[in-house]
């Protein structure tokens, strides 16, 4: 039998029965059984967990082992571990263009971590700012902590804030250096000094305080989705801010990039998500001690945790080996 975490109601998580596509897989196809999945805690909480569409079936990443081969599937052999994009169940069956093997040694509940890597990795591509420029990164969730590293792993200058003491705490015991509770207005030697800010809190008031910190003709990205309205500025501010900073104000939207390699683009997403597998597997990015391990069958727990910040962790995988 196999199940998938399934969201049934508003705050409410099950783990369910799911049937597997029937006959062979077809000659491009892989298919096996999952190790890991990663939640996404922004998007799965605001748009499934607390959503209004139900049932649905959240998920951003998983790692598999490969039990099945297609006939035309070269690259690909039974026992190997692979990176998808999907949802959390708890059986895969994709076509082989449309997954990473997992380098040697690197175990799925790291490698699963590519696919949040990638979210910056986007902004890291596009920006015009070069190292050794000064970042700072707002917003210290996985997709901020995440910037940080893949920021730093690339010899730029980063800094990093965010109000929530827990989250600079497991930045700093984790390798990012320079993590402050808001963004360094009143400090001359850091405001105005910023080629970059990547917004990664979805907070207006955060997206007008990088517009205030950043040097002239610098770039601001929004990364993180805006939810909801959290205060009461008005537009003007954010007008004027960008107005006489002469800020370039953008979207980070991942997607930006094309999925796969193509001729007069740099990157892909597919190409990040490897340059991200190779980066944990190099340690030139680490991610131990910033996730919980959830079985799937307490999956109600591990949101409601991060729903509720009843975790000092980033974070949550679901372990599907005993499953």
């Amino acid at each position: 039998m196999d199940y998938a975490v399934t969201i049934t109601a508003r705050e409410t998580a099950e783990l369910l029965p799911l049937e597997r596509p029937k006959g062979p897989v077809e000659p491009d196809e892989v298919a096996g059984k999952t190790l890991v999945t990663l939640i996404s805690a922004g998007t799965e909480l605001a748009s499934a967990y607390l959503g209004s569409n139900f049932p649905s079936t959240p998920g951003y990443a998983a790692v598999f082992q490969v039990e099945e081969v297609g006939e035309n599937v070269q690259t690909v052999q039974p026992g190997d571990l692979a990176f998808c994009m999907g949802n959390h169940r708890s059986y895969y069956r994709v076509k082989a263009d449309q997954l990473l093997l997992v380098p040697e040694g690197l175990p799925p509940e790291i490698a699963v971590f590519a696919r949040m890597m990638g979210v910056s990795m986007t902004t890291l591509t596009t920006t015009t700012a070069r190292p050794p420029a000064k970042v700072l990164v707002m917003g210290l969730g996985l997709v901020g902590h995440l910037a940080a590293k893949n920021f730093l792993a690339c010899g730029y200058n980063v800094y990093a804030c965010d109000p929530v003491e827990s989250r600079r705490r497991i930045a700093f015991e984790t390798g990012i250096p320079n993590v402050l509770p808001e963004a360094p207005l009143e400090d001359p030697g850091l405001s105005g000094r910023f080629s970059l800010v990547i917004e990664c809190s979805g907070h207006e008031q955060a997206l007008l305080d990088g517009c205030n910190v950043i040097r002239k003709k610098g770039e601001v990205v929004c990364i993180a989705t805006p939810w909801k309205r959290y205060t009461e500025l008005y537009a003007h501010e954010l007008h004027y801010a960008i107005f006489h900073k002469y800020v370039v104000v953008r979207s980070g939207w991942e997607w930006e990039l094309p999925r796969d390699f193509t001729d007069f683009t740099e990157n892909s997403i597919w190409g990040n998500i490897q340059g991200a597998l190779n980066w944990l597997s190099a340690d030139r990015v680490n991610v131990e001690g910033i996730y919980d391990l959830f079985s799937p069958d307490r999956a109600q727990e591990a949101y409601q945790k991060l729903l509720h910040k009843q975790t000092d962790r980033l974070a949550a995988v679901f372990d599907w080996r005993n499953i």
